[in-house]
């Protein structure tokens, strides 16, 4: 039996992608939320997408309530 932990952190490494990438999607979600605050994924102010991105772009893996609204604000309305 493997008794090894699995967790969230477990290879986490940046840029998993590219640079434009991750530009080129957070602008996308950047222009949904600021135009509807959804797109046919879900509601922006609940999604997952701004923290998979950083996390497969910067490498930073974040599990804070605070922390992950305080990206969703930056992420999606950044100016």
């Amino acid at each position: 039996m493997n008794t090894k932990k699995v967790s969230c952190e477990l290879g986490l490494k940046k840029d998993v992608i590219k640079k434009d990438v991750f530009e080129r999607e957070s602008a996308i979600c950047r222009e949904y939320a600021q135009r509807d605050g959804k797109c046919c994924w879900g509601v922006c102010a609940k999604c997952g997408v701004p923290l998979l991105l950083q996390k497969f772009y910067k490498g930073i893996l974040l599990e804070k309530p605070k922390e992950i609204e305080d990206l969703r604000n930056k992420f999606f309305y950044k100016k």
